[in-house]
């Protein structure tokens, strides 16, 4: 059995960078909708598009350029999305993608991959994220639905409120070992139930 490469876990800041997406299928909508949370700004290439990606680019979310991909739609790009159904043209993007030092995810291609998507479970600023390296999808969406039941909607709010009061404790004058006490204090367990129970 081949061994398995260890990837790094990180969350990536992509406001007001250029993402590329090549495609504009159903696949590739589904990316693309991922990416537009994170204020990125995200460009396609692809002849066709689903009606769902034309609105996003009739609306403004996405620039949208009605061709084949050129390898010069590289330029300036933080990452690279491919999600077509041609393999050559794949290899052709992720060649020079690791030639420019651009990001690239090939769907359904893990050697292809420099990042994967993993399934994310989102409460607001909480995102738990899950990955398999790529070996199975399947199970990373089975751990996210458990996940999303432990970690139901009221997270959000709560989060919030942890927000709230960190950037008080950070506004006054006090040790930094008891300002770091009160915050593990304030996200425990049993403040979190008497926060559902206020709630009620």
């Amino acid at each position: 059995m081949a061994e398995v490469m260890s990837l790094f876990p990180m969350f990536l800041k992509l406001a007001g960078r250029r993402c590329l997406v090549v495609g504009a299928g159903k696949i590739a909508e589904g990316k693309i909708e991922g990416l537009l949370p994170t204020g990125a700004e995200v460009l396609v290439v692809a002849p066709k598009a689903t009606a769902g990606v034309q609105a996003l680019a009739r609306d403004g979310d996405i620039s949208w350029k009605r061709r084949d991909f050129k390898l010069s739609d590289l330029k300036s790009v933080f990452l690279v999305v491919a999600a077509t159904s041609s393999l050559p043209l794949h290899e052709k993007i992720y060649r020079e993608a690791r030639r420019r030092g651009v990001l690239c995810n090939v769907v359904d291609d893990p050697p292809h991959c420099d990042f994967y998507y993993g399934s994310v479970v989102r409460r607001g600023a909480l995102q738990i994220a899950i990955s398999t390296a790529g070996q199975s999808p399947a199970l990373s969406q089975r751990i996210r639905k458990t996940l999303q039941k432990q970690f139901g909607p009221e997270y959000e709010e709560w989060i919030t409120a942890l927000g709230i009061a960190r950037e008080n404790l950070f506004a006054r004058k006090m040790n930094p070992e008891e300002r770091k006490n009160l915050l593990h204090v304030l996200a425990s367990e049993e403040v979190f139930r008497d926060f559902l129970r206020s709630r009620k």
